[in-house]
């Protein structure tokens, strides 16, 4: 009985303390609109229970409730842990330029990733960042549009195939097409659509995702002792060893490649790079150099990076390319414009697409870009808050919160894209009309110091393989009886299609492909 009360009143002291410690927390936490299915003590957590669609559901949930408020700001608690959900464009561009380290959740994704950029604490992020900035110039990003040329071919001879059996599943052709230009870029390695390493990769990819993605929703999970206990960990185990070994190949390959290559045995050499020399070399080489050759990156080091690299240069491409080819098949006078286009630019000619076409396809980027603005494949971020904020708003962010980036949100806002938000107009992106008051209206790729650095090569994929997609077929959806696209979608830190991609391809006449 003694010790019964013992426990009580220790508890009772911890709370109290623990609560007084946070004070200021609650308080500027009362201050702002909280959702409206917070519920006492365990607050929004019941919503994230379930799917990655369900999440993904909630997610959007808690992006309109936030466009629905005067300031574009809404909070949520998580049992304990504060989250402010934010849309307004004004106040995410001082979020993504000061509050640049990643929320604690990303931990989940650090475990199996490592401390690759785009997941790496700032003190590690900052030299990886300084390090990945030239890799990623537009000089040699360009010089890889040969690849994303070649790779499209193999696309389109898959898709040859497919052609007249009916209805389709797109994703696997696309992340195909996307691995594969990856894992050349980045480290000069050749592997194809149909080799069984591409498909287990990929699978294994989706499925460590989708994993993580659970286990982000779901507070239970989130001490590692627990996860280990739970049965999706000998699967997530499963696929992180795979991918691992996969991409410690390909470095230590290119290792013994480098070593054994006499014009490259100057790793010391500690003159300025000239990065006009590298232009033609893959992200992976570029990186060892740049970061001092035998005395830089260690083999985890560069696992980290390359890894982060392929998967995101994977699923990004992927996700732009397959949303964009279902809004054309469900948009046929669309995909009649882009096709025009593309005739303009190629005639009737059989040529590859060569790097000087892409600056003239402006319609099929402004497809594009629509496309990632309703779907765009991170369509959320979480940033730590270390020090209290007051944002343009008004709103002042306590320090110890975290807060909830809504890209989808931002993207949709009336307030900002006005009344026609939700339609898919590709023309929103003409010059005449596109004159948006703040940078993270759109920002499919992030924004601040913390953005994504691959945008240019992303869009250059996209468009070099729905080119050669497109100039030889035509792809039949179910046609959209109005301007809103009607697709479900999940979230699997990326964000995806709930259904799949499922379209129809009909041979166009003549055909521009010799196969």
């Amino acid at each position: 009985m003694i010790l019964s009360v013992v426990l009580v009143l220790v508890a009772v002291i911890w709370t109290v303390q623990y609560r007084f410690r946070r004070r200021r927390m609650y308080e500027l936490a009362s201050k702002i609109s909280h959702l409206k299915d917070e519920l006492p003590l365990i607050g929004v957590t019941h919503k994230l229970i379930g799917s990655t669609e369900i999440i993904m559901k909630s997610l959007k949930q808690f992006s309109y409730e936030a466009m629905e408020t005067d300031d574009g700001v809404t909070r949520a608690w998580l049992n304990h842990i504060l989250y402010f959900a934010m849309v307004n464009p004004e106040d995410l561009e001082i979020v993504l330029k000061t509050c640049l380290e990643k929320d604690d959740l990303y931990r989940l994704m650090r475990n199996f990733i490592g401390n690759g950029s785009a997941f790496a604490p700032v003190s590690i992020w900052r030299r990886r960042r300084k390090i990945l900035i030239p890799a990623f110039s537009a000089k040699i990003i360009e010089s890889f549009v040969e690849i994303f040329s070649e790779q499209s071919q193999h696309i389109t001879h898959k898709v040859a195939r497919m052609c007249g059996s009916g209805t389709v599943n797109l994703w696997p052709i696309v992340s195909a097409y996307s691995l594969g230009a990856a894992c050349e870029s980045t480290a000069g390695v050749k592997i194809y659509a149909q080799s069984k390493a591409n498909s287990q990769f990929l699978t294994f990819v989706e499925e460590i995702l989708n994993i993580i993605c659970e286990r982000m929703g779901n507070l239970w999970l989130h001490p590692d002792w627990v996860f280990r206990l739970s049965p999706k960990y000998t699967k997530y185990q499963k696929c992180a060893q795979y991918i691992h070994d996969f991409t410690d190949e390909i470095i230590n390959n290119k290792r013994k490649e480098l070593k054994n290559d006499k014009q490259r045995t100057c790793d010391n050499d500690n003159s300025p790079y000239d990065l006009g020399d590298y232009k033609n070399k893959s992200f992976l080489e570029l990186l060892i150099h740049l970061s001092g050759g035998e005395k830089g990156y260690t083999d985890l080091e560069l696992r980290e990076e390359i890894l982060t690299i392929i998967m995101a240069g994977t699923d990004t491409s992927a996700v732009g390319m397959a949303f964009t080819l279902i809004l054309l098949g469900k948009y046929p006078d669309i995909q009649q414009k882009v096709y025009e286009e593309l005739k303009e630019v190629f005639g009737d000619s059989n040529r590859p697409l060569v790097k000087e076409d892409l600056p003239k396809l402006k319609y099929l980027e402004r497809v594009v870009k629509e496309s990632f603005r309703l779907f765009p494949p991170v369509p959320f971020i979480l940033r730590k808050v270390e020090k209290e904020i007051t944002l343009p708003s008004g709103v002042t962010i306590p320090s110890g919160s975290g807060i909830f980036v809504s890209i989808f949100g931002a993207h949709r806002d009336p307030k900002y894209w006005g009344p026609d938000a939700e339609h898919f107009d590709p023309d929103r992106f003409l010059p005449e009309r596109f004159n948006l008051q703040h940078a993270c209206s759109y920002m499919p790729f992030s924004y601040g110091p913390r953005n994504c650095v691959g945008y240019q090569y992303a869009f250059k994929s996209i468009k070099t393989a729905l080119t050669s997609i497109l100039r030889n077929y035509k792809v039949i959806g179910e046609p959209e009886k109005g301007p809103i696209p009607n697709i479900r979608v999940k979230v699997d830190i990326m964000l995806k299609a709930a259904e799949g991609y499922y379209v129809k391809f009909e041979k166009r006449k003549p055909c521009l492909l010799k196969e």
